[in-house]
């Protein structure tokens, strides 16, 4: 059992966290929730011990060990991988370590007898002696190759890294276990992995995470960080969106009956509460949905942008041909032999390489020359594009952003619309006199759709959009997405945002493309036994 009890910090003048109290307990899966920059990663900080609270007090079960997934990645770079993973329990490494040295002596004494025959003892309550075997296992279940696990840290690819680190946190069954965004760098077959791990894991485990999906899969409860407050919900991050939601609605339709309000909400928690018992979320295992009553669910300050996608005109019967389309980049063959020819309501994910994705957009919107091949866009199309690199449009930029934006604009709009644009884009008040140069990631972004709302295009080419963006955006633009009623071809990481928004897959591989149409989940599944391929 983990306890926070009136926690309280506060960073210069600004207040993160006052009078938390929560409890979070054995066998559940706590989802940590809360808007860009409202203290997810400071909160998993102070219930490690890294941070002290200036208020209050963490207070954890005698003799239970917390681990958490670090983020620097070049921390242990003269280590061996395997002595990597079993770092994560410290007192079982200090052990060895101490029991190495005695034994390494040239001259052993009687103390130096004793002091290894408790080294062993205590080694043994450990489990110290299926250490390495366990380490290797959670090495090898996120899919780091055996051929690495006695290289150095240095001679490891990057992902490969975050892997070995992940693999640290989660060694030695921890009884309480700390991960902050644990998805990032990992490939869907690693995730996968993940996800059944943390189903069956019997401790506690409080995660930080943009991965929807994941979320869903893992979480038993969402704790909301609002307000400087955590609220505790059961469920997982779907249910508690759907449902304070519902609550928001309710609470602004004060001329309907609260009676009607309170059975919509019942009906709903029924609903969700039935469907989930049939799912493979680790929600349905602790059947605690049964248990929420009215007053459980809140309303949340959250604030979502407004993202639509408006097309200017109806697209035509031809829209997109590709014909042998190949691309070297510094000697390697990013593209090859890439055919395919879209058609009207195609909402096409890209897959494979991240560079070969990229290459592939650039070349469609004009900004590459292929190497071989042709392309051709329908006469009633018209294109927006989100690169995934966006430097150029705000790096130097000293316009504010309603100038920015409305250079952008097919017409001239007067300073009241784009304002009015901005606002709905949570750019409130002064905010809209801010300097594009200025811009922190998240907020760029928004920009950048903005500009694509306005553009009023047919056909959307969006580049891992969901980069840089809180849960609120990213689940405004996933609606937006589904909702559009033109065509597009995107790239993301993001499994949920694929799954509800891709009718149509196309692999970029090493000979050409796969191309299925199906949704991504389908995909998948008939991929699996084959390869996992890289989003």
């Amino acid at each position: 059992m983990l306890q926070a009890t009136g926690v309280g910090l506060r960073f210069s003048d600004r207040k993160l966290f006052e009078d938390v109290s929560i409890k979070f307990t054995k066998g559940n899966c706590y989802g940590l929730i809360g808007a860009n920059g409202a203290g997810k990663s400071t909160f998993l900080k102070i219930l490690s011990g890294e941070i002290e609270p200036q208020e209050g007090n963490i207070s954890v079960g005698k003799d239970e060990r917390i681990a958490m997934l670090k983020q620097d990645h070049f921390a242990y770079e003269e280590e061996e991988v395997l002595q990597v993973v079993m770092m994560g329990h410290e007192r079982l490494f200090e052990v060895m370590k101490e029991k190495d040295a005695i034994y390494a002596k040239g001259e052993f004494t009687e103390e130096d007898g004793m002091r290894a025959a408790e080294l062993e003892g205590e080694f043994a309550e450990l489990n110290g002696w299926e250490a390495e075997g366990d380490a290797s296992s959670l090495l090898t279940g996120l899919g780091v190759d055996g051929s690495l696990h006695n290289k150095q840290m240095k001679d490891l690819p990057e992902s490969e890294k975050v892997k070995t680190l992940l693999a640290q946190a989660l060694f030695g069954n921890p009884d309480v276990l700390l991960l902050d965004e644990p998805t990032n760098g990992l490939d869907i077959q690693a995730i996968r992995w993940l996800e059944e791990f943390l189903i069956n894991f019997d401790n506690t485990v409080i995660v930080v995470s943009h991965d929807r999906n994941f979320l869903n899969n893992v979480c038993t409860h969402i704790a909301d960080l609002d307000f400087e407050k955590i609220t505790l919900y059961v469920g997982n991050y779907d249910f508690w969106y759907e449902s304070s939601q519902l609550a928001q609605k309710m609470a602004h339709e004060q001329n309907k009956k609260k009676e009607e309000k309170v059975n919509e909400l019942k009906e709903f928690i029924a609903r969700f509460s039935a469907n989930a018992s049939k799912s493979r979320q680790a929600t349905s295992r602790k059947k605690l949905l049964d248990k929420i009553t009215i007053d459980d669910i809140k309303p949340s300050s959250r604030k979502y942008p407004y993202i639509a996608f408006s097309p200017g005109r109806e697209i035509g019967n031809d829209l997109l041909e590709v014909e042998g389309l190949s691309k070297t980049i510094d000697g390697k063959k990013v593209l090859n032999n890439v055919t395919f020819r879209m058609n009207k309501d195609d909402k096409v994910v890209l897959l494979g390489d991240d560079v070969a994705k990229t290459t592939l957009m650039q070349i469609l919107m004009g900004e590459m020359e292929p190497d071989e091949g042709t392309f051709k866009w329908g006469v009633t199309t018209s294109q927006s594009y989100f690169p995934k690199d966006n430097t150029e449009f705000f790096e130097g930029n000293d316009k504010n952003l309603i100038d920015w934006l409305r250079q952008y604009s097919p017409e001239d709009e007067s300073e009241t619309f784009l304002r009015g644009f901005l606002g709905r884009m949570l750019f409130s008040g002064d905010e809209v006199f801010k300097k594009a140069s200025v811009l922190s990631g998240g907020e760029k972004v928004r920009c950048m759709l903005s500009r694509m709302m306005l553009s009023e295009a047919n056909v959307l080419l969006l580049d891992d959009p969901t980069n840089h963006l809180d849960l609120e955006s990213i689940q405004s633009l996933n609606e937006g997405l589904i909702n559009f009623k033109g065509s597009m071809i995107f790239t993301s990481h993001d499994h949920q945002f694929i799954q509800t928004i891709a009718n149509r897959i196309i692999e970029l591989t090493d000979e050409g493309v796969i191309d299925r149409e199906l949704s991504y989940e389908e995909y998948l599944e008939d991929v699996k036994e084959i390869k996992t391929p890289t989003v």
